[in-house]
C-alpha cells in the first residue's frame, strides 16, 4: 500500500494545482487519510477519465496541505530544540519496524 502511495504522491508533487479552501482546513491525519482513500479508488480503474482527473487534482491540494503542515512542524521543533541561540541539530533514528 505504501509503495502506490508514494508513487501516486510523486505525481502529485510534480504538478502544478492549487489547494481547494475545503482542504486547507483538515488536518495532517485527516488529509494522509483522504489521499489513502483517493489512491484506492484511482487504481481500482472504476473511474472515469475526468473523475480520475478531478481525485488527481484533489490529492494534489491535500499533497500541499500536507508539506505546509510538516514544514510549520519542522519549524517549531526547529525553534524547540534551540539552545542558547545556537540550534543544536541532532540526527533522527527511527526505531520503528520497517513494514
Amino acid at each position: 500500500m505504501k509503495a502506490r502511495f508514494s508513487r501516486v504522491a510523486a505525481l502529485y508533487l510534480s504538478a502544478g494545482i492549487s489547494m481547494s479552501e475545503d482542504q486547507k482546513n483538515i488536518n495532517f491525519e485527516q488529509s494522509m487519510e483522504q489521499l489513502e482513500a483517493l489512491v484506492q479508488k484511482m487504481e481500482s480503474g472504476q473511474l472515469s477519465l475526468e473523475d480520475s482527473l478531478k481525485s488527481f487534482e484533489q490529492g494534489i491540494g491535500l499533497i500541499r496541505g500536507c508539506q505546509k503542515s510538516l514544514q510549520e512542524a519542522k519549524q517549531r521543533v526547529s525553534i524547540l530544540v534551540e539552545e542558547n541561540g545556537v540550534a543544536e541539530l541532532k540526527p533522527f533514528i527511527d526505531d520503528s519496524p520497517n513494514d
